[in-house]
């Protein structure tokens, strides 16, 4: 448990390492905000047997951290700041220390290399966009007019009517969106941690920061943007994306091409989660980025 300071006091965030090797430390931001750690259990598969040394880590108000409830701490630059003091109580520095985040971990992490890169020896952003109002613009666009229209005016009438709670919301996103771009594959068939891990959220952090909807953002992070900050992230960067993903697959190839050292890593197969619908192409890439190093 790594304590960290807060405008509102001191509270505690759970981490956990796996592996030891002294040059190539990896933590790992993940989704949300308000999920868990446990979202990157499969790495367990792959990291060990390449010798990556790498930190699990759940962010304050998640699953095994302290959950205070008080709304003002669930703010981007006091979650950028919580980073760097557990950077700081791991001893990572810019020797060894790779920041890797998927979807919500992934505004985290451009957010601390654009505040914090001389700490850094490289960055991964995974499944996540530089810019809120392009991945609204893509749901809008590209993935909304896929679905079946009586169910999207469905799912849109449950969310006028602040009825996100109710079971039919969550049953027509699981089968119209959720099995098609957050993982791909049967309910039945999504693997524990995955299930596990979603149940897991914490709504008085996701609501008021990703907002109601589960088509785009529409809380706090509404207006977010760092696409004219890439080009500043100097250090070697790997950008993820999937063709089935909920974010644009050309975007995030665009966004590896913004950073001087950036590269891009697609996986055909995935979606959302693509360590764990599509590891084949997942897992290698990454690894193979990593050992680069």
């Amino acid at each position: 448990m790594v304590p960290v300071s807060t405008p509102r006091g001191e509270f505690r965030v759970w981490t956990k390492r796996v592996g030891t090797n002294p040059d190539l430390k990896v933590l790992v931001l993940h989704g949300g905000p308000g999920a868990t750690g446990e979202l990157f259990e499969c790495f367990d598969t792959w990291f060990p047997a390449a010798g990556i040394e790498y930190y699990y880590y759940d962010q304050l108000g998640s699953l095994r951290s302290d959950q205070p409830e008080d709304p003002s701490l669930w703010d981007l630059a006091r979650f950028v700041d919580e980073v760097e003091q557990v950077r700081l109580a791991l001893r990572l520095d810019s020797g060894n220390f790779v920041l890797l985040g998927q979807s919500w971990g992934g505004i985290l992490a451009m957010e601390y290399a654009v505040h914090h890169q001389e700490n850094l020896k490289a960055l991964v952003i995974s499944n996540m966009m530089s810019s809120s109002s392009l991945y609204n613009a893509y749901a809008r666009d590209v993935l909304m007019p896929a679905m079946d229209q009586d169910v999207l005016a469905e799912i849109k009438q449950l969310e006028a009517d602040g009825a996100t709670d109710d079971p039919r919301y969550e049953q027509l996103l699981i089968e119209h969106h959720y099995v098609l771009h957050v993982c791909r594959m049967p309910l039945e068939q999504w693997p524990e941690p995955v299930t596990r891990g979603l149940g897991h959220i914490n709504p008085s952090i996701y609501v008021p920061m990703q907002g109601p909807s589960e088509l785009g953002l529409s809380g706090t992070l509404e207006d977010w943007d760092r696409s004219g900050d890439l080009a500043t992230i100097v250090v070697p960067a790997l950008v993820i994306g999937a063709r089935h993903d909920t974010m644009d697959p050309a975007h995030l190839r665009w966004m590896s091409e913004q950073m001087p050292r950036g590269s891009y890593l697609h996986c055909p197969d995935g979606s959302h989660l693509a360590q764990f619908d599509d590891p084949a192409h997942y897992f290698p890439g990454l690894i193979s980025f990593l050992q680069s190093l």
